[in-house]
């Protein structure tokens, strides 16, 4: 098996037992994305120089006899909405497309702190705004299960070099389910921390109240090495949280036995296809053969979750998108006669239809005479939402459904309706609404495609659903299955 197979802590065991160098993993990995990045357009950019100095410094540690760190020589894509110093940083936009970062996130120090190597940029939908990574400028990423078929968004492309062996571990960043439910479809590991938990310094803001950073992974041991890296406050970021960190792998026990697990209702409907809901189902007879106990709960909130979200999303995204003008930096029209028709055909020609799209929308929930009526509103809703969630959790440990009510869609299928594309994240946005962690695990397939399980815990409970993802994947191999690249 060629080193990009493997995942991150197989990885590690053999560096540590001299085993390999990290020169030799990342010969595999861009030897995978070489072959395999034509049909699958998962990377924006490549920075295989810097790459390749961090691994030779890696492999001068070893050959020391030196201690690494558990994810010390590990290469890992990165979203390419997160600041790398000097990297080109594009939202995969136009308005951004030869902007240089000046400074690093602080997930990306933390990253070089452990040692990790960054290898590229990920393609995502522009300004991570999509479902489906279609929207991209510089072309839509496509699902190593069927080049047919979208692998998400707006992180499809961090879940897609991740399916497709051209990464061994992935930074997303997840919105309104946007790790989750590309890691949904493309058969891969997706977690969402609690809103607060990892900081979102030198993340391209989207909508600032939602924006989390987290890892896509091979399999949920990974994920929880990746949380212990990134995780923890961050004085750069204004809502980071000093809720203590935990060393999330020992959370890693397969033993579920007593944990109550709560399965929504509405999720489980008509709305769900059939082949998603007899996956999901298979996965709480497995959890209820592990001591588990599943009920049926229904949060009744949860229908209004979509509206209150593309009504609050845009809103935040409109004024975060407005330093965006054509004056400090990006792309800028050129031959203007004044300076607002410099503005308006700077982001007329920089950003594209769904951006503009989701501008407008939230210029106009902000608007006078209309702030009350939908931005004030939707707010008081997403309070009801996020307590619909905490009264649950006074019973449940975890409540569990589908990731995506559907499995990987066809390109082309949803993009001339904007409404049903919106609809593809119903499953995973009120838990961006409530600010509380999730996961995404394989946990079967319908049509030939990967199904995802959604896991969800109370605010700062990762350990939780960790624990719960675990044990589940421990006792299936949904997680080592991969596609059958052509």
């Amino acid at each position: 098996m060629e080193p990009a197979q493997l995942s991150a802590s197989e990885l590690s065991n053999l560096l540590k037992n001299k085993e390999i160098s990290a020169t030799d993993i990342l010969d595999s990995v861009y030897k995978k994305i070489e072959s395999s990045e034509n049909k699958i357009n998962a990377y924006i950019s490549l920075t295989k120089e810097q790459a390749y100095v961090q691994a030779k410094s890696v492999d001068k540690k070893i050959a020391l006899g030196e201690k690494l760190n558990p994810l010390e020589g590990i290469p890992v894509a990165i979203k390419d909405n997160l600041c790398i110093k000097g990297v080109r940083t594009t939202c995969a936009s136009k308005i951004l497309k030869n902007f240089i970062a000046p400074y690093n996130a602080t997930v990306i120090d933390k990253l070089h702190a452990e040692g990790c190597i960054p290898i590229g940029k990920t393609n995502l939908d522009e300004f991570a705004m999509g479902s489906s990574t279609e929207n991209s400028a510089f072309g839509p990423s496509r699902n190593p299960w069927d080049y047919a078929c979208v692998p998400g968004g707006s992180s499809g492309g961090s879940a897609a070099c991740i399916a497709a062996d051209e990464a061994i571990i992935a930074l997303g960043s997840d919105t309104g389910g946007s790790i989750r439910q590309p890691a949904a479809f493309c058969g891969v590991v997706g977690l969402k921390p609690t809103y607060g938990r990892v900081s979102r310094y030198g993340l391209v803001a989207f909508a600032s109240s939602l924006d989390q950073i987290g890892p896509i992974t091979k399999n949920v041991t990974d994920s929880a090495f990746l949380m212990n890296v990134i995780s923890g406050y961050d004085s750069y970021d204004s809502t980071s949280n000093t809720v203590p960190v935990p060393d999330y792998t020992k959370s890693l026990i397969p033993d579920i036995k007593g944990l109550k697990i709560g399965v929504i209702k509405e999720l489980m409907g008509s709305g769900t296809s059939k082949g998603v809901r007899d996956a999901i189902q298979k996965s709480i007879n497995t959890l209820t053969s592990l001591g588990a106990s599943c009920e049926e709960v229904s949060l009744p909130s949860f229908e209004y979750a979509v509206a209150t979200y593309y009504i609050i999303a845009p809103a935040e995204a409109s004024a975060n998108l407005a330093r965006f003008d054509g004056v400090r930096y990006g792309y800028r029209s050129k031959e203007n006669e004044t300076l607002v028709e410099m503005y308006e055909k700077t982001r007329s020609e920089g950003f594209g239809p769904e951006v503009k799209r989701r501008i407008m929308i939230g210029t106009y929930a902000l608007s006078s005479g209309y702030y009350d009526a939908y931005y004030l509103k939707a707010q008081k809703v997403r309070t009801i939402i996020r307590d619909d969630f905490n009264k649950q959790f006074e019973k449940y440990d975890v409540i569990i459904s589908p990731t995506a009510p559907t499995v990987a869609f066809k390109f082309g299928e949803k993009t001339k309706d904007p409404l049903s594309m919106y609809l593809s994240d119903i499953a995973t946005i009120s838990i961006n609404l409530a600010g509380i962690p999730a996961i995404s695990i394989p946990c079967g397939f319908s049509e030939g495609l990967p199904v995802g399980l959604q896991i969800i815990g109370k605010h700062f409970a990762e350990e939780t659903i960790l624990r719960c993802a675990y044990a589940f994947e421990q006792n299936t191999d949904y997680h080592k299955q991969r596609p059958a690249l052509t």
